[in-house]
């Protein structure tokens, strides 16, 4: 597994490891990505990475990853490794092996998962069981029927009721005997009827308690093989979870399910423990091998879902990977965090427009608008120290970190309400200038793509028709030149990353907005820009409209 380089390598070595949630490649790490591309490109790994194809028709990209290395004689190399299987193996000539291997014939997952798909087999199987489909549909015909029966009958008794009150009103009172005789015969009447009504509807529940017991002992046997299962499938994901135990350079280990338990998740995500990185640091502390950088990038076509592109470089996922590095990489000493510097030191908020109820500020390119995790330094601590008076939640929207344009910000509580009003009625109008890596071919147009966020790899987004929210963007190209687009966006909908996500999505304009490091390719920055602002004064009841032109 273990590839040296040639001598003659003169690439000087990092100081510290690769901080694997945001970095630019090494230059070792590059020399030993362009050694794996070179063995890629032959593919033959039985797998349809999609590379080249307009049409998926099953094709696929894979995550690959490379950890250059120092082995215990000082001599410097790499070993690859590709996210979870390739061309269903786990297995591959010149790759690391998983940290636990599913697929292993001879394992306690390949047995049981036998048996938990003879469970399967036997659900199915009764499930279309004619019998018991029969007695079902029997069941609900039943049902309906005698639902019917009781509302007819229930009202042909209230009829027969009414009647014989008719005939009590009617009667000549002035004969007692004769007005006795039929008091006696309308009571005798409504008994019959009562006593007639409650036997057969007694017979029919009767009937129906029988049918529905009957239809029981199937449901039964269904849940109890439903649990049976469930029991089974649960058992064999704790042990797989035991199984999935990752070293660090201190040789401690630690499985999948206790490195999980101190996450406010609990258990692990499915495909933990698959991806690249963890598979590479595994093996390289198994074998006592020293690691020097780490590298992934994207080999294929993009999956329907996400924006992944061909031999870009992505970093670890923060959902499955965060967890599992954190210990691995427990005394390795690392780049420094670059999410943890403050990236608006030494900039300057420009205020656009200002009066006593409202103003409108130019933000720079990554500049926080709202506080983070860990950086303190935005858009709305500085309004805050520059007016420490001014009431309410202040900032009426936001812009990403790496956007830049402007952001309208109240002072007053009523003016900041009255302002979100504008925004739902969507009576706000904005437009934002971009410079898209890629030829538009249509001059203008809508873009609808659904989006959620990617609950694995916060804060990226995805494109989902089942759980994503509506997310409307038109467009309007303004020139092309030298392989750059330059467009005007219209979001009709507010979505997190959704110019970015509308860019780059293969449905979307298929050309990223440059700078994007999170779905395109890195640059001196984002080319996106939010530059008209238009919306109803609060107070003056005028329209106001401030452009603050692109820096780009």
């Amino acid at each position: 597994m273990f590839i040296p380089f040639q001598e003659g390598n003169s690439v000087e070595l990092p100081s510290n490891f690769t901080f694997p949630f945001y970095y630019s490649p090494h230059p070792i790490a590059l020399k030993a990505v362009e050694l794996l591309q070179e063995r890629l490109k032959s593919n033959n790994f039985h797998h349809d990475f999609g590379i080249g194809n307009t049409q998926r028709n099953g094709a696929i990209g894979k995550m690959f990853g490379v950890l250059v290395v120092e082995n215990q004689t000082g001599q410097l190399g790499y070993i690859s490794a590709f996210s979870g299987k390739l061309g269903n193996s786990n297995h591959h000539e010149g790759f690391v092996p998983p940290v636990y291997d599913l697929l292993d014939p001879t394992g306690f997952f390949r047995k049981e998962e036998i048996e938990v798909n003879d469970l399967t087999l036997e659900l199915h199987h009764l499930e279309k069981n004619e019998a018991y489909l029969q007695l079902k549909n029997e069941v609900e015909v039943y049902r309906n029927t005698f639902a019917k029966w009781l509302t007819d009958e229930k009202a042909q008794l209230k009829k027969h009721k009414k009647s014989r009150q008719e005939k009590r009103d009617a009667s000549n009172q002035q004969d007692i005997s004769a007005y006795n005789l039929l008091i006696e015969e309308l009571k005798e009447e409504s008994i019959r009827e009562q006593i007639q009504f409650k036997q057969q509807q007694y017979a029919k529940k009767l009937t129906l308690a029988q049918l529905e017991e009957s239809l029981l002992q199937f449901d039964n046997q269904l849940a109890e093989l439903r649990e049976k299962r469930a029991a089974m499938s649960a058992d064999i994901q704790r042990r797989i979870f035991e199984s999935y135990t990752f070293l660090n350079s201190a040789q401690e280990t630690k499985s999948l399910l206790a490195i999980f338990k101190e996450t406010p998740f609990k258990s692990p995500p499915a495909g933990a423990g698959e991806c690249a990185a963890p598979k590479l640091l595994q093996y390289a502390f198994l074998h006592q091998l020293k690691p020097i950088a780490l590298a992934e990038f994207w080999w294929g076509i993009s999956p329907e879902s996400e924006v992944k592109i061909h031999q870009e470089f992505y970093p670890a996922c923060r959902g499955k990977c965060e967890p599992i590095l954190s210990h691995m990489l427990k005394g390795v000493e690392m780049d420094v965090n670059p999410m943890s510097i403050n990236p608006a030191e030494g900039k300057e908020l420009e205020i656009l427009f200002e009066d006593e109820y409202l103003l409108l500020v130019n933000k720079p390119a990554e500049f926080l608008s709202v506080p983070g995790k860990t950086i303190v330094d935005s858009v709305q601590t500085r309004i805050q120290h520059l007016y420490p008076y001014a009431t309410g939640p202040l900032l009426v929207h936001r812009l990403d970190m790496s956007t830049s344009g402007i952001i309208l910000i109240a002072k007053k509580k009523d003016i900041h309400e009255s302002l979100q009003k504008q925004f739902l009625k969507r009576s706000v109008e904005k437009r934002y200038v971009a410079l898209l890596q890629g030829y538009v071919k249509s001059t203008e147009g809508e873009i609808e793509l659904p989006l959620r966020v990617d609950l694995e790899d916060r804060p990226r987004q995805l494109v989902c028709y089942e759980h994503g929210k509506h997310a409307l963007t038109k467009y309007e190209v303004l020139e092309r030149t030298k392989g750059h687009t330059r467009v005007y966006f219209y979001p009709h909908t507010g979505r997190t990353h959704q110019l970015r996500v509308h860019a780059a999505h293969a449905n979307g304009l298929n050309a990223p907005i440059i700078g994007d490091d999170l779905y395109g390719q890195k640059a001196d920055r984002l080319y996106l820009h939010a530059e008209y602002f238009s919306f109803w004064h609060p107070i003056t009841k005028e329209r106001v409209e401030i452009t603050c032109p692109a820096p780009f």
